[in-house]
C-alpha cells in the first residue's frame, strides 16, 4: 500500500487537524478501501485542499488504489478551476463539504469534512506509472502540470524520512500548502516514518496556529524563507516550545543574517536547522545541509539527497573543482515524468530518464557542500556587465536589511522595497557593488512584495 500505511499500528495516530479530526494508521487504510470503491478503479480526480484531514485522507486513498489526484488550493480563482476542469476532465472532485454545493454535481461519499462529487466527466488516458499531478511552483492556475509516479513521491519520503530520522515519536507541523510540493513532501515523509502529520487551516501568524502547535506539542517545523520572515517577527525564536526539536528551510534562501539566526538558535537551544533544497519538478528536495554544519556554512543547501546526486555543469561540460560555478543537474529516482500542458499528456511516459537540469547555479566548497548564487534566466546585461538579479536581491537584504525583489532589462534595472526614504541608499549601494552607474538602477517603492503561497515571489506582478 501507498507509504506502507496498512504496515503501522492500525491504533497509532497518524493525521490530527485543528478542525477537530483525529486519524489513526488504521482509519486512513479504512478510509482508502471505501473511498476507492465509490471512485471505480483508476481515473482521475481533482482535490480543492485545505491544510486538513479531510484533504490528506484523500491523498493518501488515491495513491492507494491507483488514482490520480491534481492538488488545488481550495482558495484558486474558480474561473481558473473550471478552465483546468474543461482540459482535463476529471471523473470526480473531492472538496470541502462547505463547497460541495458550488458546481451541480451529485455527492457520493463523505468523509472528514470533505465530500466527493461525480462530475459525470471521462478524462482521457493515463499513463501507466502517473500517480500524482502538482501545478508547477511559479503557475496560479495554468494548466501547466508536473506529473509524478509512484516512484518519485515514495523514493522521496522514505529519503526524507531518513534524513530527519522520522518515526512514531516525530509530530511534524504541516505548515505549507497540500497543494504545493514541499508542503505534500512533509505530510507524506511523516506517514512514511509512522509518525503523526499535524495540519491547522490557521496562518502561521494566527494565535490560533500557535495554540493548536503547542497544545499538539508538535516536535518539527518546515518553513519557506517568507515562512522564517513571519516567525523572525513574531519572536519564535523567544518562544517557549519545549517539544521542537527541529526547524526546516526550503523553497528558496534565506537572508544570511537570518539563516546564521536559526542556526544560533539551534545551536543555543540543542535543536537541530535544517535547511534544504528543491523542486516540484524533483518532488520537493534535492539537497540538504547536515544541522552540525549549520554554524560554519551560511547558505549552503549541503549535499544530495541520500536517493540521488548533484552535478555542475558549464556549457556541457561537468565541473569537478571546488569554487567554480556551474548549473545544478540532480539525478535520482524523484524526478518527475515531464509536464503536461493538456489533456493529451496524461498519457506520456518518463521524458526525464530520472535527470533534471534545473536553471539554478551554484559552486561547490572543498567539502562538498554546494552555494547557490542565482538562476540562469535571472540575469541581465547593464552596460556590458552581467548582473545576477538573485544575488542582487541577497546583497540588498544581507547588507541594508531591507525586503526587496529585482527585476529589469539591459537597458534598467528595477529594485522594489517596502521601506520608503531609502531609494538613495539603495540605489549608491547596487552601484557602488557592480561598478555601473547610478542611471541604471531605479528604487520603486511598494507596500508589499507579492508571493504566492508557496512564499515564492511573483515577479510577473511587479510594476503593474
Amino acid at each position: 500500500m501507498f507509504l506502507d500505511l496498512d504496515k503501522k499500528a492500525p491504533n497509532a495516530p497518524a493525521v490530527v487537524d485543528n478542525l477537530g479530526f483525529s486519524l489513526t494508521y488504521g482509519d486512513l487504510v479504512g478510509f482508502a478501501d471505501g473511498f476507492c470503491e465509490k471512485a471505480g478503479g483508476r481515473t482521475l480526480i481533482f482535490i480543492l485542499c485545505e491544510n486538513c484531514a479531510g484533504a490528506l485522507a484523500g491523498y493518501a486513498a488515491c495513491l492507494s488504489g491507483r488514482i490520480v489526484p491534481l492538488m488545488l488550493g481550495n482558495g484558486m480563482d474558480r474561473r481558473l478551476l473550471k478552465a483546468l476542469i474543461a482540459e482535463y476532465r476529471p471523473a470526480f472532485l473531492w472538496v470541502p463539504e462547505s463547497a460541495a454545493g458550488d458546481f451541480g454535481y451529485p455527492c457520493v461519499l463523505e468523509g472528514f469534512g470533505y465530500a466527493l462529487i461525480k462530475t459525470r466527466l471521462e478524462p482521457g488516458p493515463l499513463y501507466d506509472g502517473l500517480s500524482l499531478l502538482l501545478t508547477t511552483s511559479g503557475s496560479t492556475g495554468s494548466p501547466k502540470l508536473v506529473r509524478h509516479s509512484y516512484e518519485n513521491v515514495e523514493s522521496i519520503a522514505r529519503s526524507v524520512a531518513e534524513v530527519f530520522g522520522m518515526d512514531e515519536n516525530e509530530r511534524g507541523m504541516v505548515s505549507l500548502p497540500l497543494q504545493f510540493t514541499q508542503g505534500l513532501n512533509v505530510a507524506s515523509s511523516h506517514l512514511y516514518g509512522g509518525s503523526v502529520a499535524l495540519l491547522s487551516t490557521d496562518a502561521l501568524m494566527k494565535r490560533e496556529f500557535w495554540a493548536f502547535f503547542k497544545a499538539q506539542q508538535a516536535t518539527s517545523f518546515t518553513g519557506v524563507p517568507y515562512s522564517y520572515e513571519v516567525l523572525d517577527r513574531l519572536r519564535f525564536f523567544r518562544m517557549d516550545l519545549p517539544h521542537l526539536r527541529t526547524i526546516n528551510q526550503g523553497g528558496g534562501r534565506l537572508t544570511d543574517a537570518l539563516f546564521m539566526k536559526c542556526a544560533k538558535y539551534a545551536a543555543d537551544t540543542g535543536r537541530r536547522f535544517v535547511a534544504t533544497y528543491g523542486a516540484t519538478e524533483t518532488t520537493s528536495r534535492m539537497a540538504y545541509l547536515p544541522p552540525e554544519l549549520a554554524p560554519e556554512k551560511c547558505g549552503s543547501i549541503g549535499v544530495a539527497m541520500p536517493c540521488g546526486s548533484i552535478s555542475l555543469f558549464d556549457d556541457g561540460r561537468e565541473i569537478r573543482d571546488a569554487n567554480k560555478t556551474g548549473e545544478i543537474v540532480y539525478k535520482g529516482p524523484n524526478v518527475t515524468l515531464g509536464y503536461a500542458e493538456r489533456s493529451a499528456d496524461l498519457a506520456r511516459g518518463d521524458e526525464r530518464g530520472g535527470v533534471y537540469a534545473t536553471g539554478d547555479l551554484a559552486w561547490r566548497d572543498e567539502d562538498g557542500c554546494h552555494y547557490i548564487v542565482g538562476r540562469k534566466k535571472r540575469f541581465l546585461k547593464l552596460y556590458g556587465y552581467r548582473i545576477g538579479l538573485d544575488e542582487a536581491e541577497l546583497l540588498i537584504k544581507n547588507e541594508l536589511g531591507v525586503l526587496c525583489a529585482c527585476t529589469g532589462s539591459d537597458k534598467k534595472m528595477s529594485i522594489y522595497v517596502t521601506e520608503k526614504g531609502i531609494e538613495r541608499d539603495v540605489v549608491r549601494f547596487v552601484s557602488a557593488k557592480t561598478g555601473i552607474i547610478p542611471g541604471a538602477f531605479e528604487v520603486v517603492f511598494v507596500e508589499q512584495i507579492p508571493k504566492n503561497d508557496a512564499g515564492k515571489t511573483l515577479y510577473e506582478k511587479l510594476g503593474k
